[in-house]
């Protein structure tokens, strides 16, 4: 893969190009779903691919091809050239500053190959499946038992020459079940994912964790329209982080397109509230040593006291606000909201009376005026009490207030993703149902 990229770059060059940057990918996958104990999907997945993107100056064109073939080769970098040659010039257009490319890659233990054949791939899903359906005679039905592992690997190189890539894994394992009583039907799921299959739940954990989520949402009722606190699952809070990320992101602020423009040193949560990036966590599920245009990652605090302290920048939005790029092209890295104290219980007593929101539906969420509008269902709790299962609702606010309106993070937080994250108890938010 170095030597392809060292093609690309070379090939550029005949064709006179003033900078270069390529990446080239390659990924094998197996999956498997298991429905009521059959086989229902089996795939094998082979990927690779190669993209290119040339500068004349600042006039820039991209292509790409998953033939690696020299002729292949020769002939993208002849497209992306044409591209460019007919492309106005931008004046942010670039590669990332050189000083700014990763200097030494160091070794972040995300390489954890399982050699999963599809008949032990099959029987994992079909353990998983069978906990679940086991579990209470309720549950009637299944959406199935699922098995999936991937691993990877990225190289990135540009006309600086810059050239490094690493390694990837991950797996997860997961189910989804429908519990059924004389008032209806009701479906839930749960998953587990890791870059090492040691650190995965158990197939009857998962199945079980699935099976009872179904058996607690047996009942739903709906509600009235009412204003009331609501508290955050840790899996759905981990959503409202990824929101804020996404108005703080260069593209949204220079096109000014987001609740949050010009809000630099600001404050947009309490001033308990700190989240932090982390890139270099060993064995972490968005670990990564350099961003996609090679600039080095580091930790930094993008929001502390409540504070706003940075930016979500690639090196291209960085010009564009006349700024320096925090080494995320392509995303954050581990975003982590450092954790309260409270557990699940104790928050639920601190809620009182209110929402205990544990599924969201749809995709209501305006980042230019900062409204939030989503299906939702969950827990009706009184007195700190759950007392009845809740669906059918919508809930909604404006996410400018329900940042300013975190009134507590959870101790419980969910690993399963690059946004680490607790329960989130907001002030206030409008119910509407009935």
């Amino acid at each position: 893969m170095e030597t392809l990229i060292a093609d690309i770059l070379a090939e550029a060059q005949v064709q006179g190009v003033t900078a270069t940057e390529a990446a080239v990918s390659f990924a094998s996958a197996l999956s498997v779903t298991v429905r009521l104990g059959e086989v229902e999907t089996l795939e094998h997945h082979r990927q690779r691919g190669l993209a290119v993107t040339v500068y004349f100056g600042q006039s820039r064109g991209s292509a790409s091809t998953a033939d690696w073939r020299p002729e292949a080769i020769r002939d993208t970098v002849q497209s992306a050239c044409a591209i460019a040659r007919h492309t106005a010039a931008d004046p942010y257009a670039g590669l990332a500053d050189p000083e700014r490319l990763v200097r030494e890659i160091p070794d972040l233990d995300l390489y954890h190959p399982w050699a999963l054949s599809a008949e032990e791939a099959i029987d994992l899903a079909r353990e998983c499946e069978a906990a679940a359906l086991a579990l209470d005679p309720r549950i009637r039905n299944s959406e199935g038992g699922s098995v999936a592992t991937r691993a990877g690997l990225v190289m990135y190189g540009n006309s600086h020459g810059f050239c490094g890539g690493y390694p990837t894994t991950r797996h997860s394992l997961s189910c989804s079940v429908i519990a059924q009583d004389a008032e209806g039907m009701q479906r839930n799921h749960w998953h587990t994912v890791a870059r090492d299959r040691t650190e995965l739940e158990t197939p009857v954990a998962v199945g079980q964790k699935a099976g009872r989520r179904a058996l607690r949402r047996l009942g739903s009722r709906r509600l009235g329209t009412r204003q009331v606190p609501v508290l955050f699952a840790p899996e759905l809070a981990r959503g409202l982080i990824g929101h804020f990320i996404a108005a703080i992101r260069g593209g949204a602020l220079y096109r000014k397109s987001s609740f949050l423009l010009d809000r630099l040193g600001t404050p947009v949560f309490p001033d308990f509230v700190t989240l932090r990036e982390r890139p270099r966590l060993p064995k972490a599920l968005g670990s990564a040593p350099f961003d996609s245009e090679g600039v080095a990652t580091a930790d930094r605090d993008v929001v502390s006291d409540g504070v706003l302290r940075g930016y979500v920048l690639d090196s291209y939005s960085a010009r564009r606000l006349g700024m320096q790029t925090t080494g995320n092209a392509g995303g954050t890295h581990n975003l982590i909201v450092e954790p309260g104290s409270l557990g699940q219980e104790e928050l639920l007593r601190q809620l009182d009376t209110g929402l205990w929101v544990t599924e969201l539906l749809g995709h209501g969420v305006n980042l230019v005026t900062g409204d939030y509008s989503r299906g939702a269902s969950g827990f009706w709790v009184e007195q700190g009490q759950v007392r009845y299962p809740v669906h059918e609702i919508t809930i909604a606010g404006n996410l400018n207030d329900l940042f300013r309106g975190v009134v507590a993070v959870g101790a419980d937080v969910d690993m399963r993703g690059g946004i680490r994250c607790g329960s989130l108890l907001l002030e206030r938010m409008t119910v509407a149902g009935e």
